[in-house]
C-alpha cells in the first residue's frame, strides 16, 4: 500500500480465472456426456479442476484481505455493491422460473388436460418434507443472524456455534431434498409441471449447496480469527446470500408446493 497513492486494489496477475473457465467448460461438457453417454469421467475431471481453482482463488483473496491490507474501506464498499448486484441478478434468475410456472398453471392448455397439476401428476404433500425443509431454512436464518450479532459483539464462541448450526442445517436440508427427489413419482420430463418443479427446486438446491460451502469457508476463517467486529465482509456476504436463499424457498414453498399442488 505504500507504493500507491490511492485506496483502490489493483488486482495482481492470476491464473485462476483461466483455470476456472477451463473447469466450468469441462464440468458442463462432462454433464452432457453423463446425461447422454452415462460416462461420469469428464464430469469428475471438471469438478476436480473447479474445486482446486475455488480453493486456491479463495486462499489468494483471503490473503489479500486479511494479511496484506488490500481490502480498504473503498474496496469493501465496492465488494458490497458487487454482492448486492449479484443477488439482484439471482432474483431475476428465479423470477424466470416463477414466470414459467404461472404461465402454465394459471391457464393450463389442452395438451396437459386443461388442469393443474396436469393429468397423471401426483404432487408432493406440502405438509410433509417441504414443510420440514421450510422450518429448517427458517431456523438456519435465525442461527446465521445469531452468529453475525455475536461476531459484532466480539463473542467468538457463540459466533462459531451459530455458524456451525447453520452449516449443519444447510446439509440437512440438502439431504432431505435428495430423499424427496428419490421418492418422487414424476421426473423432469413429465410434462411442464415436472420441468418447472425440478428446474426451480433443483436450482434452489444448488444455491443451498453453494451457500453452505460459503458459510463453511467462513466458519473455517472465523476459527482462524480472520474476522473482527470492523472487518468481516466475507461473513456478511455469506449471510446476505443465505437470507436470499431462505426468501426464495418461502416463495417456492407457497407457490409450487402449496398453491400449485
Amino acid at each position: 500500500m505504500n507504493s500507491q497513492n490511492h485506496p483502490f486494489h489493483l488486482v495482481d496477475s492470476s491464473p485462476w480465472p483461466l483455470t476456472g473457465s477451463i473447469g466450468a467448460m469441462t464440468l458442463t461438457s462432462g454433464l452432457i456426456m453423463w446425461f447422454h453417454q452415462h460416462n461420469i469421467s469428464l464430469f469428475m475431471l471438471g469438478m476436480t479442476i473447479t474445486l482446486l481453482t475455488m480453493i486456491q482463488w479463495w486462499r489468494d483473496i483471503t490473503r489479500e484481505g486479511t494479511y496484506q491490507g488490500k481490502h480498504t474501506i473503498v474496496v469493501t464498499t465496492g465488494l458490497k455493491w458487487g454482492m448486492i448486484l449479484f443477488i439482484v441478478s439471482e432474483i431475476f434468475f428465479f423470477i424466470s422460473f416463477f414466470w414459467a410456472f404461472f404461465h402454465s398453471s394459471l391457464a393450463p392448455t389442452i395438451e396437459i388436460g386443461a388442469m393443474w397439476p396436469p393429468s397423471g401428476i401426483q404432487t408432493f404433500n406440502p405438509m410433509e418434507i417441504p414443510l420440514l425443509n421450510t422450518m429448517i431454512l427458517l431456523c438456519s436464518g435465525i442461527t446465521v443472524t445469531w452468529s453475525h450479532h455475536s461476531l459484532m459483539e466480539n463473542k467468538h464462541s457463540q459466533a462459531t456455534q451459530g455458524l456451525m448450526f447453520t452449516v449443519i442445517l444447510g446439509v440437512y436440508f440438502t439431504l432431505l431434498q435428495g430423499i424427496e427427489y428419490y421418492e418422487s413419482s414424476f421426473t423432469i420430463s413429465d410434462s411442464v409441471y415436472g420441468s418447472c418443479f425440478f428446474m426451480a427446486t433443483g436450482f434452489h438446491g444448488i444455491h443451498v449447496i453453494i451457500g453452505t460451502t460459503f458459510l463453511l469457508v467462513c466458519l473455517s476463517r472465523h476459527m482462524k480469527f480472520h474476522f473482527s467486529k470492523a472487518h468481516h465482509f466475507g461473513f456478511e456476504a455469506a449471510a446476505w446470500y443465505w437470507h436470499f436463499v431462505d426468501v426464495v424457498w418461502l416463495f417456492l414453498y407457497t407457490t409450487i408446493y402449496w398453491w400449485g399442488s
